[in-house]
């Protein structure tokens, strides 16, 4: 749809901010108050000048007319503000004209300027500009003596109205660039130079009132930053801030704006549907696969995207928007992260929901309810249990056993993890003296650990603490990472891994196979069990091509001298080709499901335990 002259003009105008209402019109309030005293002024002066009272009269009322407009209260913002600065003017104009055209009169122009600023808008100057032109032209022709006070500008009126139009602009640019000056202190964040929350959301309800067209919002948020600024220190993680600002404008078109709105959030508003914003956050995400050098070292970033327009809103709301991008997001992380997701009705009750999952969770600890199971680890060659691994559950007191999946996620985003970790990890050993004591040998004991436990700084200690408080022996310890955590941050993975293997426990990296880079990293790993994950394993049965793959993998541990577990066996066929393939020992639900430690207890003193114990 083509723009209307005074649309395409107001398109190319620098635009400031919009002031809040409340400021708007304590501002209008001082205007209006001069306007009135200056329409009473020029009816005194223009009755000690020598003019009539009628006159007088008239020249006040002149000056006074426009603010009956002003004070409309169904008008505009732009109305009343034109019509308070035509008062202005119009002082100024009988000002001029009292004086006979005396220069020092010509200064209250510029006064009047400098008062219609307040309002921060391109109208009252355009309003100036206008009255300056036509008054120094049209009155300078008709009646020169009236508007000039020197001889030149009685011959040519236009060009000394052009002159004066010209400092009248120059004046309104000066007024303009001043408050656009002042602006950017307060709407810039500091560290990055994006735009902060207040610009975004200015922006946002500008393009929102331009026209009628969707309008999107992506918001952004760094995945495991705070392990970023633990490991590794704050000024790295501004760097890192730093460089994904720079990537982030790379991926921006004209007219959207990025800015930062928290610690590690960002949101972009682009014009646009749903297709622009995918394809926005889609670049976003691409732009950040590559690492980044922090510090002399490779770090690769990833963001979790929600994005939200406004097909999607009950109404044309900034706010609105920004909080349904902000719903959408925390699905991404739910999902997995480093993705993007479009919000879609039903958010806002989940994440409500999923806020009071997390409240109740920050009491299960101290409330008791969290319970541990233990699934046992076998060989493959004889059936002979070798240890157990933990693993949590949870049972609410009103929603019954909770899955993990749906609380471990949650404990993560919550910092709730490093707390339930340790909690798990003294039990888990606790049980395992238990149950050594009563087979009278040693009974190994796995307990997962999460990337959030492995970047905090005190995870060897809380360890060896554990160890030293149950009297389990740190060689009856497997501590289990997924392969995931490799690819934040290798170096820290390995002096954390490396730490703790020089107390004595072992280390199994979870679900192999899945991760981002395995065959690259696994030499650097201080690792001595490989866990192969059960998506591979429950296709052997079938003849598929994880056959290829298993062994393959089974084969690259034998060379490392490494130790294997299949997860996840269900089935004899599957127990059948693992034993084909030489591996050495398997987990799974063919041999005995998680269950409470009670129900262990005479499996594992009847069972044969075999040495090295601890998978």
């Amino acid at each position: 749809m083509s723009l209307t002259l005074p649309g395409r003009l107001a398109a190319v105008l620098p635009e400031g901010r919009v002031l809040p209402h409340d400021v708007w019109r304590r501002r209008h309030r001082i205007v209006l108050m001069v306007a009135v005293v200056q329409a009473v002024a020029l009816g005194v002066l223009a009755l000690a000048l020598g003019e009539g009272a009628l006159a007088a009269t008239l020249e006040a009322g002149a000056v006074a007319y426009p603010l009956a407009f002003a004070l409309l209260p169904g008008a505009g913002r732009q109305l009343r503000a034109g019509a308070a600065t035509l008062s202005l003017l119009t002082a100024s104009v009988l000002l001029v004209y009292l004086m006979d055209g005396q220069t020092e009169a010509h200064f209250h122009f510029f006064v009047v300027i400098g008062l219609v600023s307040l309002y921060q808008d391109w109208v009252p100057f355009g309003i100036a500009l206008l009255v300056v032109t036509a008054h120094h032209g049209v009155l300078g022709t008709l009646r020169p003596h009236s508007v000039f006070g020197h001889e030149s500008a009685y011959h040519q009126p236009w060009v000394w109205a052009g002159i004066h139009a010209g400092f009248v602009l120059a004046a309104s640019m000066a007024h303009l660039a001043a408050w656009r000056l002042n602006e950017q202190q307060g709407l810039r964040d500091p560290l990055t130079g994006l735009a902060n929350r207040t610009l975004l959301m200015e922006t946002t309800d500008r393009l929102l009132a331009r026209s009628s067209g969707e309008v999107s919002m992506l918001f952004l948020d760094l995945d495991d930053f705070k392990d970023v600024n633990d490991s590794r220190g704050h000024a790295a993680g501004d760097v890192l801030l730093t460089g994904i600002a720079r990537r982030l404008s790379g991926c921006l078109r004209p007219g959207d704006q990025v800015a930062r709105i928290g610690g590690d959030e960002f949101a972009v508003v682009v014009a646009g549907g749903p297709e622009i914003a995918t394809a926005v956050g889609q670049r976003m995400l691409v732009a950040l696969a590559d690492p980044m050098i922090v510090d002399g070292r490779p770090l690769v970033p990833h963001v979790s995207i929600g994005a939200a327009g406004t097909g999607t809103a009950p109404e044309r709301d900034a706010g609105v928007l920004l909080r349904n991008a902000d719903l959408a997001m925390y699905m991404a992380k739910a999902l997995g992260k480093n993705r993007l997701v479009h919000y879609a009705d039903g958010m806002a009750q989940a994440a409500g929901e999923k806020a009071r999952l997390l409240e109740d969770l920050g009491g299960a600890v101290s409330g008791g309810q969290l319970r541990v199971h233990y699934q046992p680890t076998i060989v493959l060659s004889d059936g002979s249990t070798t240890g157990y691994e933990a693993l949590l559950r949870w049972e609410h007191p009103e929603r019954g056993l909770i899955p993990p999946v749906e609380f471990i996620p949650l404990a993560e985003e919550g910092g709730l993890i490093v707390e339930i970790g340790r909690w798990v990890l003294e039990h888990a050993a606790r049980q395992a003296v238990v149950w050594s004591a009563e087979a009278d040998r040693p009974i190994g004991m796995a307990v997962n650990l999460s990337p959030k436990q492995l970047a905090d700084d005190d995870v060897v200690g809380t360890v060896s603490d554990v160890l030293a408080r149950t009297g389990l022996p740190a060689r009856q310890l497997t501590l289990e990472v997924t392969e995931g955590v490799l690819v934040r941050d290798v170096d820290l993975v390995v002096d954390q891994l490396q730490a703790l293997r020089r107390l004595g426990v072992r280390i199994a990296i979870d679900d192999f196979g899945t991760g981002y880079s395995s065959l690259s990293y696994l030499r650097r790993l201080p690792a001595d069990i490989i866990k192969i994950d059960r998506s591979f394993v429950q296709d052997l049965d079938s003849g598929g091509r994880s056959t290829t793959l298993v062994a393959s993998i089974i084969e690259l541990a034998r060379s490392l001298h490494l130790e294997v577990v299949a997860e996840g066996v269900e089935t004899p066929e599957q127990r059948a080709v693992l034993g084909e393939l030489a591996c050495s020992h398997a987990q799974g639900y063919l041999f005995g499901r998680p269950q409470p430690a009670v129900e262990h207890g005479q499996a594992a003193e009847a069972a044969p335990v075999a040495e090295p114990a601890a998978v």
